[in-house]
């Protein structure tokens, strides 16, 4: 027996008009009241151009072309550029619906990203990944491996976790689908290690002021449950963080394109 796939006009105007029907006669997505949220989805994290200098003098060990025994005043510019992999994130929130579509909220994130690799290493503004490793360690001969080489293995991750006091203002569709728009602000506290290769570069956190930009859509399951899934902008500034193999410090960036979906109740 065969089975015609062709639907007729009629019966996808059918379809379409059930559907709509369907849609209209769910509750209006519109949270008044307390509500809660559980979400946790994908963050990719952008690439750092880290950024600092030498805290102290530092004498160079044996490199290709660098002589050892090269002394670096305090002051001396540092930098490399750290790729991360993506990763992901957890969040929740507990917020208030003022039912005229717009609400508040504040939220608690964890993000989580491992390093890809590191290149660009320079020291005075000159790049450093041909030399012989050894020129960043004190007195140390030649270690018969380049800095590139070295840092290229990019091992090591980066953790953050954020407080944010969001707003948010839900487009009312008339059915249980509510695209919404939003926007935060408050604290980010990032934790950095770098040990490329097994070598202990910097184990580190620090906090800064941090922003979002918010964008997304939920879907109402009942009258106090909602699906929601979201697009986050997210930008935690940068972590000034110690060195170990160097006296120096270094700022990374902590920024992300996020993803997530999730779950939220209201107590109205």
């Amino acid at each position: 027996m065969t089975c015609d796939r062709k639907q007729s006009p009629l019966s996808v105007l059918i379809f379409g008009a059930t559907s709509a029907l369907f849609l209209t006669t769910l509750p209006a997505a519109a949270t008044d009241g307390l509500y809660v949220d559980l979400g946790g989805g994908w963050t990719s994290r952008s690439d750092s151009s880290n950024s600092g200098e030498l805290t102290s003098a530092f004498t160079t060990g044996a490199g290709t072309s660098i002589p050892a025994g090269t002394s670096l005043p305090a002051g001396t510019e540092l930098g490399w550029n750290t790729d991360f992999k993506s990763g992901y994130a957890l969040r929740s929130a507990i917020g208030y619906g003022y039912g005229s579509g717009f609400r508040g909220e504040l939220e608690f994130a964890w993000r989580r990203n491992k390093v890809s690799s590191h290149d660009s290493v320079a020291v005075g503004g000159g790049v450093i990944d041909s030399e012989d490793a050894g020129v960043l360690i004190t007195g140390s001969g030649n270690l018969g491996a380049s800095v590139g080489a070295i840092v290229a293995d990019g091992r090591g991750k980066s953790t953050s976790w954020s407080f944010m006091a969001n707003g948010y203002y839900d487009i009312d569709t008339g059915s249980a689908v509510t695209p919404y728009v939003g926007a935060g602000i408050g604290y980010a506290s990032t934790k950095v290690r770098f040990n490329p290769s097994g070598v202990a570069i910097a184990d580190d956190k620090d906090g800064s002021l941090a922003w979002q930009l918010i964008g997304g859509l939920s879907y109402r399951l009942s009258e106090n449950t909602e699906l929601y899934t979201d697009y986050r902008y997210f930008d935690g500034g940068s972590a000034k963080i110690a060195l170990d193999l160097l006296p120096g410090e270094l700022s990374v960036d902590n920024k992300s394109h996020n993803l997530f979906v999730g779950i939220r109740f209201s107590f109205n």
